[in-house]
């Protein structure tokens, strides 16, 4: 059979399967499809690569040589598991993600809140809020060493209430300072997402609240926090995934994770395991077991944050 009928017929079939991997709309897999070829190459692949190595006695040689890298099984996580180096630093990011993630998202969500209204300066300080984010590492930590070290501003300010050691030497200030210096650096990318979020919220909500006798403390909690907990969770979730992945500010501001390891954190001993002591099976073994740690902890405050 024949006709206009058998050819619709015939036609469906290839707009089905062309549907079926591409979805509904093909142009926008097209888009996408740049970006996730990206993602694949930058992350998956080298991702799959450290999981590969974690499995086996992995080390170094020169392009081309042909070695045999056996297959050991657990044992590079169980060498990990129990290195007191490593506790160490997880540990050491434990507490920097319990200063510096609440404090990020609390500050944010009060200075965009703020930055939000009809105040003067608005723009200078928006912009003020977001240059150290996008200012050279190097750069900033130049002024904090110059601020926190032992003969540093903020000492000659407290004067004898200076903490002996100090901040950056001593081995229970270390990480805290480090965590304070991330979120001041970070704060202004935080504040951007809260103020898109803020311009979502209608005013209906905030003039029925004033109708009803709320004060601006009662329509913050009661109008502002629900409707950009979104964003809220956003925050949080990279604000841990970033801090997880702190390497550039203990190696700079603290010399490379001291003193005595109370700043290293586990991607800085996966760099110092991996490049400097050429042991990349044991640094792919860390860093395999933090992906791990950071999708738990990031599931888990996605659940309670989108709680209602």
């Amino acid at each position: 059979m024949s006709g206009p009928l058998s050819r619709d017929v015939s036609r469906r079939g290839p707009q089905r399967w062309v549907a079926a991997v591409l979805g509904r709309h093909p142009v926008g897999a097209v888009l996408v499809a740049p970006y996730a070829v990206f993602l694949a190459l930058v992350f998956a692949y080298p991702f799959g690569f450290a999981v590969w190595i974690s499995f086996h006695d992995y080390f170094f040689t020169a392009p081309g040589v042909p070695v045999d890298r056996p297959f050991v099984g657990l044992a590079n996580y169980t060498a990990v598991l129990g290195d007191p180096a490593v506790r160490q630093a997880f540990g050491n990011i434990i507490v920097f993600l319990l200063i510096n993630v609440p404090l990020t998202t609390v500050l944010a969500l009060l200075l965009a809140n703020a930055l939000n209204g009809a105040i003067r300066g608005r723009t200078f300080l928006r912009v003020a809020y977001y240059v150290p984010y996008v200012t050279a590492s190097v750069a900033v930590v130049g002024v904090w060493l110059f601020l926190f070290n032992s003969g540093g501003l903020v000492n000659k300010l407290l004067g004898p209430l200076a903490p002996d050691p100090s901040w950056l030497v001593s081995e229970h200030l270390a990480m805290p300072t480090v965590a304070v210096y991330v979120a001041w650096k970070q704060l202004g990318f935080f504040i951007l997402l809260y103020l898109a979020a803020l311009q979502n919220v209608p005013n209906e909500l905030y003039e029925s609240a004033a109708v009803d006798g709320a004060s601006r403390w009662q329509r913050f909690r009661s109008v502002t926090v629900p409707a950009v907990r979104p964003a809220t969770t956003l925050v949080v979730i990279v604000a841990t995934i970033t801090g997880a992945n702190l390497f550039t500010e203990p190696y700079l501001l603290t010399g490379g994770g001291g003193p005595n390891g109370a700043s290293t954190s586990p991607v800085l001993l996966m760099y110092q395991r991996g490049i400097e002591q050429a042991q990349p099976d044991v640094a792919a073994a860390i860093g395999v077991l933090l992906v791990i740690g950071v999708v738990v902890v990031s599931l888990i405050n996605r659940r309670i944050l989108e709680r209602p």
